[in-house]
């Protein structure tokens, strides 16, 4: 019987593996996105101390990467360590039985 339920469910989780694999990388491409911001972040502190750029020059460009980071940070899920989505229901049903 061992046999034939993995035969049956091949199909299934062939697709469950594939869809966590896209997943996986998604996230990465996220991550890797927000690091990119950040470094440049880090560099335009680094101009604006050398004098390479205005401090107007500086405050139009670090609000430009903000808003970047921001967005990025709204349009990214939360991700437990687990790698499973965050569930806020659940949350709220803990804290209600935890009350009661």
């Amino acid at each position: 019987m061992l046999i034939i339920d993995d035969i049956l469910l091949f199909p299934v989780r062939s697709l469950l593996f594939i869809f966590r694999e896209i997943q996986h990388a998604a996230q990465q491409d996220v991550a890797n996105e927000a690091e990119s911001i950040r470094t440049e972040l880090s560099e335009l502190y680094m101009m604006l101390e050398t004098g390479q750029i205005t401090e107007e020059e500086f405050n139009t460009q670090e609000e430009t990467l903000l808003q970047m980071l921001d967005e990025l940070a709204l349009t990214t899920p939360t991700v437990r360590s687990d790698d499973q989505p965050r569930d806020d229901t659940a949350d709220a049903r803990e804290e209600s039985e935890g009350v009661n």
